[in-house]
């Protein structure tokens, strides 16, 4: 994975999360979960390291911005 950087953590809320997975499809569902929760920087292509096992991404939180009208595991859903 690439270094990271001081502007990345810069300030309290700026999170960098490494992730490994099995598989493509488990790494990206829990980007967009990130993604569905808080502003996140996306990336759209995992690494691999030859000789190991699944697969790795890095994503970019900024938990200040919290995202409205999300639903998640203390929320219910409104309905009209």
């Amino acid at each position: 994975m690439r270094p990271m950087r001081d502007e990345h953590v810069a300030e309290p809320g700026l999170v960098v999360v490494d992730v490994a997975a099995a598989d493509d499809d488990s790494i990206f569902a829990f980007q967009q979960a990130l993604a569905g929760r808080w502003a996140t920087a996306t990336d759209d292509r995992t690494t691999r390291t030859p000789g190991e096992p699944g697969v790795r991404l890095r994503c970019y939180l900024d938990l200040r911005q919290e995202l409205t009208g999300v639903v998640g595991p203390t929320t219910k859903p409104t309905t009209a």
